[in-house]
């Protein structure tokens, strides 16, 4: 009696995590969803959606990869960046200001947006790049970082000039959220006690 072997099965999450190790060598968790760890290629500046598109407006092209994951955009930095976030948002005089900024560093996660090319399930809310990375290069060399290392790019951002700009737009998507909610609540009727 001869028996025959079933062909292997295609990896749960579609080989997203294959595509990630093999093309990128960045590490990843098994999902689903598949989730990218952060700290060791790179980290994560996380921002509001809204003040994502303004750090975009103002940075141009000069940005490394992007993902927009719901109400959130992720900009990825050089690796370490997440140390240096708080003295830099001091230095840049944004210390003590509630900002909705965070940053995901060593031992963090991501979740991996589906690679470039392939179409998703198209679940609302699903993480996509808006300026994916590049199989086949070093996507470090065109993060920003703090300091330039000897592989960057010359035109590589600097992680001051993005963090001053998500800074800004943070703050500035922050106030705008109050005025409309301050404009709503004076439009509002507004209800007396009768004598």
């Amino acid at each position: 009696m001869a028996f025959t072997v079933p062909p292997p099965r295609s990896p749960i999450d579609g080989g997203v995590a294959r595509w990630y190790e093999e093309e990128l060598g960045w590490a990843t968790d098994a999902g689903p969803p598949v989730r990218l760890v952060t700290g060791l290629r790179f980290d994560v500046l996380e921002v509001p959606a809204e003040a994502g598109r303004g750090v975009l407006r103002r940075m141009g092209a000069a940005t490394g990869p992007v993902a927009l994951m719901g109400r959130r955009m992720g900009l990825l930095v050089a690796a370490g960046s997440a140390e240096e976030l708080p003295g830099l948002l001091d230095w840049l005089e944004w210390g003590g200001i509630s900002l909705d900024l965070a940053i995901l560093g060593a031992d963090g996660r991501m979740t991996a947006p589906l690679p470039p090319g392939r179409s998703g399930s198209g679940a609302p809310g699903a993480a996509v790049w808006l300026r994916a990375p590049a199989p086949g290069r070093e996507v470090e060399s065109s993060l920003p970082a703090l300091r330039s290392a000897p592989w960057g790019v010359a035109g590589a951002p600097g992680l001051v000039r993005l963090v001053a700009a998500a800074a800004a737009e943070c703050h500035r998507v922050r106030l705008l959220s109050a005025r409309t909610r301050g404009a709503a609540q004076q439009l509002s009727p507004q209800r007396f006690a009768s004598s």
